[in-house]
């Protein structure tokens, strides 16, 4: 049976647009675009590819408008990378796609950039069937401004065949964060080319979750606790790891010269990473390239954490109804993804990405009958309770997590950020608890500066 999944590369860009807005028309300005009693949409989105190669997204785009034949829809091919400039081009000439892809909720909001579709969502029952999570990251005082348009889950994969070659135990979903790094430790033997993890930064963001159900990721809970001993435990955590030499990214170059590759992902690809932080969107490469058993363990504990991109409509769009019609279509509505698993059983030539969004059992039945990842399954079954990875929808994250300065000096920065502090801190170069306090003072106010600019 054809694989549902494909290597797919996700942009991960910053938005900064000038405010394109007017009153959003009514339905009866839903008339025809030709004449003809059609109304005409544009959508832009980065999942197009490039027009005239198979793509999974403009066939779902095709099936819509068989679907739905009073609707026409145009792909807005001008809106291309680099993407932020180029929207805010189309924004200040009045000219934004009705449907796009979403970089960053807040800052669309903040710009009175997108519609209110909460009358939309409060009356689709598909929309009820997302798990909570996801529903109250996208939920600002009451109201909803988009909607998801993927969701993939982040975690760790291992590498099998390599713990049973080594007599050691296989890391599962569901581990302790004991057995996670003896796992890592124990696997690691560089002279045989052979590592436990391939980079440790991401632990001091998800080991809030995994040890604290009051915790999200980095933290966040209607604000952060960078000062909690969770937090200061991930990074002493994520310290160990490096300083130790279990992580490939921190090997200095004379120790990376024993490995079979010339980046961690190359390494892993030729079994000399035991443990490997990604997404369920590189399932696809690993089921083509990996010549060794793995399968998804997720993060320590029994939470899931997932990540989305979303689809804003509009606020200047003429046709509303028809436009969250079609976002819904081509991201989180039951029809559009019965049709997009459809498709990508009928057509070699694209697959699958990513996990579904919504619960409804048809959907969840027809997805999981193609899919032969043990871990991803399991952890799909706690999705309900998923934790959100909040870049794209907690206001002022990016400062909060990367950018801000903090006025610490670290190594030849007069100047670090909270990025490069936290980085410094993983690495055992400077003491993270003795700014913990400074930091997360900090962090809350860059996301209380972003919510007032969004006017909550």
């Amino acid at each position: 049976m054809k694989k549902w999944f494909s290597l797919v590369t996700l942009l991960t860009v910053f938005t900064l647009l000038a405010a394109c807005s007017s009153d959003s028309s009514s339905e009866s300005k839903e008339s025809s675009d030709s004449g003809e009693g059609e109304i005409t949409l544009s959508i832009a989105s980065w999942s197009f590819g490039t027009e005239g190669e198979p793509n999974l997204n403009r066939m779902l785009v095709e099936a819509f408008m068989k679907e739905h034949p009073d609707i026409n829809v145009k792909i807005d091919e001008s809106i291309a990378d680099p993407w932020q400039e180029s929207l805010a081009s189309a924004a200040s000439a009045g000219e934004m796609p009705d449907v796009f892809s979403l970089t960053n909720v807040p800052t669309a909001i903040a710009n009175d950039w997108t519609l209110d579709v909460t009358k939309y969502v409060e009356a689709d029952e598909d929309y009820k069937l997302l798990p909570k999570s996801v529903r109250e990251a996208i939920t600002y005082n009451g109201k909803v401004y988009s909607v998801p348009s993927s969701q993939h889950i982040l975690g760790y994969f291992v590498n099998k065949d390599l713990f049973a070659q080594a007599n050691l135990d296989v890391p599962y979903l569901g581990m302790s964060v004991e057995e996670f790094e003896s796992a890592v430790s124990n696997i690691t033997n560089i002279n045989q080319g052979v590592i436990g993890l391939n980079e440790a930064n991401a632990i001091p963001e998800w080991y809030p979750a995994a040890v604290s159900k009051d915790l999200g990721w980095y933290t966040f809970h209607d604000g952060y606790s960078l000062d909690s001993k969770e937090f200061i435990n991930g990074i002493e955590l994520a310290k160990r790891i490096n300083t130790n030499g279990y992580s490939y990214a921190t090997l200095t170059e004379d120790d990376k010269a024993n490995f079979n590759g010339k980046n961690g992902n190359e390494v892993w690809f030729n079994s000399g990473v035991g443990i490997k932080w990604d997404g369920t969107w590189a399932i696809g490469g690993y089921e083509q390239n990996a010549d060794f058993e793995w399968d998804f363990i997720g993060i320590p504990g029994d939470r899931t954490v997932v990540t989305h991109d979303y689809f804003g409509i509009s606020s200047s769009t003429e046709h509303p109804e028809a436009a969250y019609k079609l976002a819904k279509w081509m991201g989180f509505g039951k029809d559009g993804y019965m049709k997009r698993m459809e498709i990508a059983e009928k057509e070699e030539a694209v697959s699958l990405s990513g996990v579904p969004l919504i619960t409804d059992q048809e959907v969840l039945d027809t997805y999981f009958e193609n899919v032969d990842v043990p871990g991803l399954v399991e952890a799909y079954k706690n999705i309900e309770n998923a934790v959100v990875e909040p870049f794209k929808t907690t206001p002022g994250y990016g400062q909060s997590r990367w950018e801000a300065p903090t006025g610490v000096s670290v190594g030849d920065k007069a100047n670090a950020t909270i990025g490069e502090l936290i980085n410094a801190s993983t690495q055992g170069k400077v003491k993270f608890e003795n700014y913990a306090k400074q930091i997360n003072e900090l962090a809350n106010k860059k996301y209380q500066e972003a919510l007032e600019a969004m006017g909550q």
